[in-house]
């Protein structure tokens, strides 16, 4: 996600471990998880020794609001990922062991063993979908920002980008889509557009706003977010919508309990309270799956 300062933060599209906090209206500090329980049945799918241990292992790709990001003391995480992990940790009864990563580090690290689960507005993808399963939770996607003196319109075909330069995250599911879509500018004619691609999204940020590049590619939530807050930055619209979900090894045992948890969540009302808090009710699912299609 973009970070709503141009000076530090990143998110789904890169991590920011340093600590940037965020600026701008109070960030909300109501407690949408306090009362949730260990729920049997949920717990019961996990593995043994899971249950046994008392604990899974999560990488985080932290940074930006409302995903996951720090508050303004710099040590404290929150967002909508933050409160989706320890939400269903109570459920399941386990302790969330919470380790920060780049998001392009994640996914490789879950087939290694290194982490059991990944957060960071994964995107479900059929090409992701060969080595990794998701256990969905919201609905998010693929949106563009310019600055509000841009006199670039909304974005419904790649092709209206030809000829500018556009700043994304490395290893997401944007960078992916604009790479293999260049060719609809050649195709036509036209010079392609430039790919600039960016480990944290405060570099991408700071490359917009000194017009280094012409437009951002990011989360839809993430840029609402962003240009909520921030009076230089517009967002320009929707692109394509994408499932997001909890991260984890093609086949790993955990993925039918993670499902139980999320749509006990759903049941109970925790779901809807956690999306109003962060403003993403339009991100909410119906249920919980596991590695469903991609979005057409």
């Amino acid at each position: 996600m973009l970070v709503v300062l141009a000076v530090s933060g990143c998110g789904s599209s890169g991590a920011d471990t340093g600590g940037g906090a965020a600026s701008g209206p109070a960030i909300p500090t109501e407690d949408v998880i306090g009362s949730v329980a260990k729920d049997e049945s949920s717990a019961a799918l996990l593995p043994a020794d899971v249950r046994a241990a008392g604990v899974v292992k999560f990488g985080d790709s932290t940074g930006s609001p409302p995903s996951s990001f720090y508050r303004e003391d710099g040590k404290t995480l929150v967002g909508v990922d933050i409160d989706f992990t320890d939400a269903v940790a109570r459920v399941l009864g386990v302790r969330v062991d919470r380790e920060l990563a780049s998001f392009e580090a994640i996914l490789p690290a879950l087939g290694s063993g290194k982490y059991q689960v990944g957060t960071g507005n994964f995107g479900v993808t059929e090409a992701r979908k060969q080595t990794i399963d998701f256990v969905t939770y919201i609905d998010d996607g693929q949106g563009f920002a310019v600055r509000k003196d841009s006199d670039l319109g909304d974005v419904t075909n790649l092709a209206q980008l030809c000829g500018r330069r556009i700043g994304t995250g490395a290893g997401t599911t944007f960078e992916a889509t604009l790479e293999k879509n260049k060719h609809l500018c050649t195709d036509a004619g036209k010079p392609a557009y430039e790919v600039s691609s960016f480990s944290e999204n405060g570099a991408t940020t700071i490359a917009l706003q000194q017009r280094h590049i012409d437009a951002i590619m990011s989360t839809i939530n993430g840029l609402r977010y962003a240009a909520s807050q921030q009076p230089w930055l517009k967002f320009l619209n929707e692109f394509h919508r994408l499932d997001v979900g909890f991260a984890l090894k093609k086949g790993s045992p955990l993925a039918p309990a993670f499902q139980a948890a999320v749509n006990k969540l759903i049941a109970d009302g925790t779901y809807q309270r956690i999306l109003k808090k962060w403003g993403t009710e339009a991100s909410a699912i119906a249920k919980s799956e596991i590695s469903p299609p991609e979005h057409p």
